[in-house]
């Protein structure tokens, strides 16, 4: 077992997201408005870096035991690493944070090692496991995309101390974003779709070249993608195609997993509220990939999509990225949470038994109603709006980070009571 590990990256990305959504509750002026400027590159980070990053480095620790046969054994390296993507990401969002760039870059740097000990440390035992070669593409692109992604960060973080980059800072930007966000947390939300959401709903496992297919047309769609906007090439509308269409094959896996459903565990509790999360995150990962599909093919930039391409980013990182995070870790940690608590003298209830239902709906409820207020704000630029959709979301991080808190802390005073 991992210990403490994955809690320690789970605690990182709950600070982050409380600090990201308190901003904006507390100073939605600091927000509002265009969208390239160091607050809210800030905000962004802390959603993306702390919250999606630091979430999915400590689900992988859970996910590769469990759902991967991979063993992801915790030493004291992998303690130093965290340690590395701790001060790097608060070195990231702190310097953007205080206008001051000279630290972005050497941040960067140290992120750069982190995810590339990490990839190491999945991929490689992941090449010998009981995996489809399919799925295991997957994993292989994702990390090769945020060790671009990281490094490509960097050289944006130096260029904003000693400009040295040619072509214009926002479309670099623009490009830094989408490999991150489309070629590395997507494609891992995919890499572990394939198998962790059969275990979750319960499903059949999606096999063959279509499962191929999603990964090969998102990394075409994504260097496509990061290559237009960094030379401000016109090949972005076929780029955002593949993207989209690559998103769909994911999709349509989805919805043949809906149609070949195994009989559910008796102790399942309905609602099922982190699988209601999940289906909630995909359905605006679809409202993003159409707003995607008609800014590439909307390149004059005006008031309209300039507004639009804020909703866009709403949609794609909070109401998708941000918000599959929660549906996913709602299933999932309490499934760790049991195991710790099988080495206490009595039988622990089933992993459906053991969360607080009343904070797991309030988290799912919250994010309902907080996402599409979040959007709105951004799109009217209209401040009250924003401070209440931070209220409401900030209000939906701590009642789903209590849920774990609640359900880790039970499961450990279950274990050490045995003594």
């Amino acid at each position: 077992m991992p210990g403490l590990l994955p809690v320690l990256y789970f605690g990182l990305a709950y600070l982050s997201l409380i600090a990201a959504f308190a901003e904006i509750a507390i100073e939605p002026q600091k927000v509002v408005g265009f969208f390239y400027h160091p607050r809210m590159i800030a905000v962004v980070h802390l959603v993306t870096l702390g919250w999606i990053s630091g979430s999915i480095l400590g689900a992988l620790h859970l996910v590769g035991p469990m759902a991967l046969r991979t063993p992801m054994p915790a030493s004291k390296l992998d303690y130093w690493v965290y340690t590395m993507f701790f001060f790097g990401s608060t070195g990231v969002i702190g310097h953007f944070w205080i206008e001051e760039y000279s630290g972005v870059a050497w941040s960067g740097l140290m992120l750069t090692l982190v995810f590339a000990h990490v990839g190491w440390k999945l991929l490689r035992p992941l090449q010998k496991a009981q995996v489809p070669p399919e799925v295991r593409v997957h994993f292989w692109l994702a990390f090769t995309n945020i060790g671009l992604a990281a490094i490509a960060g960097t050289l944006l973080g130096l260029n904003k101390y000693i400009p040295f980059l040619p072509g214009r800072a926002l479309t670099h930007a623009f490009g830094h974003a989408h490999l991150a966000a489309l070629g590395w947390a997507t494609l891992m939300v995919f890499a572990t779709g394939y198998r962790l959401l059969p275990m979750l709903l319960p499903a059949a496992m999606p096999r063959g070249p279509w499962v191929w297919v999603s990964a090969v047309l998102m990394e075409i769609g994504v260097v496509g993608l990061f290559v237009s906007f960094v030379l401000q090439a016109s090949w972005l509308p076929v780029a955002a195609v593949a993207c989209a269409v690559g998103i769909s094959v994911f999709l349509g896996w989805l919805g043949w997993m809906n149609r070949h459903r195994r009989p559910a565990p008796k102790a399942l509790i309905r609602p099922d509220y982190g699988v209601a999360q999940v289906w909630l995150a995909l359905g605006y990962l679809v409202v993003a990939t159409g707003l995607g599909l008609y800014l590439a093919f909307t390149p004059t930039a005006t008031e309209q999509t300039l507004r639009l391409a804020t909703v866009y980013g709403v949609c794609g990182l909070v109401g998708f990225l941000a918000q599959i995070v929660v549906g996913v870790s709602a299933r999932l940690l309490p499934i760790f949470a049991r195991l710790i608590a099988t080495e206490g003298p009595d039988p622990p209830p089933t992993p459906h038994e053991m969360p607080d239902r009343r904070l797991q709906a309030a988290t799912f409820y919250l994010w309902a109603v907080g996402v599409p207020t979040l959007a709105t704000g951004f799109y009217f630029e209209h401040t009250f709006l924003l401070s209440l959709a931070g209220w409401i979301l900030l209000g939906a991080v701590v009642a789903g980070g209590a849920s774990q808190w609640v359900l880790l802390r039970a499961a450990g005073s279950g274990r050490h009571s045995s003594g």
